[in-house]
């Protein structure tokens, strides 16, 4: 049986890890990649190592398209193959756009749109040599509808969402897949340290603050797992996933269907 091996950029925290290990959970090798202490990077290495998977980490730094190059390369020098990529790294920054500040709106199109296109065209070759490959791409409903404040991050994931139509149309006879995944609020540490810090000024117990937080944008008032959002990359990579191509799938709580 083939032992397939995934990379998933940002994936020291948050939704990226709860992809990587959903991916482990499932038997593929990992190269995980994002920031992080020295502490936090062995943990999450031997946490995913105990599905019994090959686990690499790299450092790379998502806004350089030479190191994302460099990425790719040691993720098939690492396992000998690179089936499966899965584009998470992103960066925030909330401005209104007259006064937002033009080194952020860089970095987050590097970072959010750019790296997606620099690490899809190096691991394309190795896919279309194997014949097989899936190409998930974490993108947002604000890469559907817009929030205020946010005119960098919003343009960013309706690009990623447009880059992953064209991956998908060009490889659709390739046996190569490309979808992207549109959360809405998850419970990742930054989303949870902004309910503690609403929850300190309000005096609102951090549950009563959670559930308003999410409600003002999801009739669903609940955060989205990052583990459900790994079984939902899972899945995309199975058999039964073989012919959805070019999709976005929305994982929002009916954020959208208002």
């Amino acid at each position: 049986m083939i032992r397939r091996a995934a990379l998933v950029t940002g994936s020291t925290s948050g939704i990226g890890l709860g992809i990587a290990k959903a991916l482990a959970g499932a038997g593929y090798d990992i190269m995980l990649n994002g920031f992080g202490s020295a502490t936090q990077v062995s943990a999450a290495v031997s946490d995913l190592a105990a599905a019994g998977v090959r686990v690499e980490y790299n450092d790379a730094d998502m806004s350089k398209p030479s190191e994302i190059r460099a990425l790719v390369q040691a993720t098939k020098d690492a396992f000998g193959r690179l089936d499966v990529l899965v584009n998470n790294a992103g960066i925030q920054h909330v401005a209104r756009t007259e006064a937002f500040p033009e080194d952020k709106w860089d970095a987050i199109l590097a970072i959010n749109l750019s790296a997606v296109f620099h690490a899809t065209k190096a691991a394309l070759p190795h896919m279309q040599k194997e014949g097989w490959g899936r190409v998930i791409n974490v993108a947002s409903v604000h890469g559907r509808v817009a929030s205020e404040g946010k005119c960098a991050y919003v343009a960013a994931k309706h690009g990623v969402i447009g880059l992953t139509k064209a991956v998908a149309l060009e490889n659709a006879n390739a046996g190569i897949t490309a979808n992207a995944i549109c959360p809405g609020w998850v419970e990742t540490p930054l989303a949870l340290q902004q309910v503690a810090a609403r929850a300190a000024a309000s005096g609102l117990s951090e549950a009563e603050e959670a559930e308003l937080l999410v409600g003002e944008k999801q009739p669903m008032k609940r955060f989205t797992s990052p583990s459900s959002i790994g079984a939902l990359a899972v899945f995309l990579c199975s058999d039964a996933a073989d012919t959805i191509t070019g999709s976005e799938q929305v994982i929002d709580g009916g954020w959208l269907a208002q």
